[in-house]
């Protein structure tokens, strides 16, 4: 079953009277549970990919269906709720409230969905122990190191069970120790909870670790190889 379908997708910006072809009539499929790096260089657009799929910007050409809905049928309200309750987010700066505690931001998404309290709390400290941060509920983001923040990122993204996890250069700010660990506790989640995880990175290590390659060139698939 395929959980993403882009179908001649494309995308342009413009910059004055410049047209910037970001993505040429993209064609993907992506089944549900796989574990896919989108790579290229700076300007390729996977990042403008990512942010299609992810609801964030719509098309200018084709069309794009996620986990069975179809964006170019969907209104914008519609979408944010697919996005809110379907589609978690890993952000390369974190993008962590910071008047929060880890456990807070954890719990932000589930707040918006209108989870009680206290099952909120208890499923957040318990993903927030799933990625190595258990006793570290209550510490703000600016008394947690960079690799303990995006792994709060990664604990918010994955809590509400969502159908897609999409993930922007997550390992860009970070060491490569760091680095490592981060994908290799993602790579335990998507093994062990079926998520399906796509990244976009130019980073060799993220591309070690995925098990499905997609090369952009000139926004255009140039490679696209299963391990």
């Amino acid at each position: 079953m395929n959980i993403v379908e882009c179908i001649d997708v494309s995308k342009t910006y413009h910059q004055g009277r410049i047209a910037i072809h970001a993505l040429k009539e993209i064609n993907l499929s992506i089944a549900k549970g796989e574990f896919v790096a989108v790579a290229g260089p700076s300007g390729s657009g996977k990042t403008t990919l990512l942010n299609l799929v992810g609801g964030l910007d719509r098309v200018d050409g084709g069309s794009i269906v996620v986990d069975g809905n179809a964006f170019d049928r969907m209104s914008q309200s519609q979408l944010a709720h697919l996005r809110l309750h379907q589609v978690g987010f890993v952000f390369q700066a974190y993008n962590l409230i910071p008047v929060l505690s880890a456990a807070e931001n954890v719990e932000f998404v589930m707040l918006l969905q209108g989870i009680p309290a206290k099952e909120r709390r208890a499923r957040a400290e318990a993903i927030l122990d799933d990625v190595g941060l258990a006793g570290k509920y209550d510490r703000r983001p600016a008394e947690l190191s960079g690799g303990q923040q995006q792994r709060v990122a990664v604990a918010r993204a994955i809590v509400s069970n969502p159908s897609i996890v999409l993930a922007d250069e997550p390992t860009a700010n970070l060491d490569s120790k760091t680095g490592d660990g981060l994908l290799e506790m993602m790579r335990q989640m998507n093994r062990e909870k079926k998520v399906t995880f796509i990244f976009s990175t130019h980073d060799q290590m993220v591309m070690d670790y995925a098990r499905r390659l997609v090369m952009i060139r000139d926004g255009s698939v140039a490679e696209d190889q299963t391990k």
